[in-house]
């Protein structure tokens, strides 16, 4: 608002977009980095490893971020793909190569 003159932002606005999507990538990424898991995913008791089951990279988590907004994209087929797949991973997870456990 102070950048608007005290008006709101145009829900229009690619600035505004952009902002959100940087926004959401950072809590993420941020999230699988540094703790594995999301504040949902602490609820279901899941969290994000890598294949050598430990807490994905920066790298990876990007990658991972980067192709679930793919899988979202292509209607949802990303995530889909786990029904298919011998071992229950999603797009995101075989180009990020990280995959979704079961905390005990």
């Amino acid at each position: 608002m102070p950048f608007l003159g005290g008006g709101a932002i145009d829900s229009n606005n690619f600035v505004y977009k952009i902002y959100l999507f940087l926004l959401t990538y950072l809590y993420f990424s941020w999230q699988w980095c540094f703790g594995g898991k999301t504040l949902g995913m602490r609820s279901w008791k899941i969290k994000i490893v890598n294949e050598s089951e430990i807490k994905p990279n920066f790298q990876q988590a990007t990658k991972r971020f980067l192709a679930s907004a793919l899988s979202l994209i292509l209607l949802g087929s990303g995530f889909l793909w786990a029904i298919f797949d011998k071992n229950k991973k999603t797009l995101h997870d075989h180009l990020s190569k990280t995959k979704l456990i079961v905390e005990k």
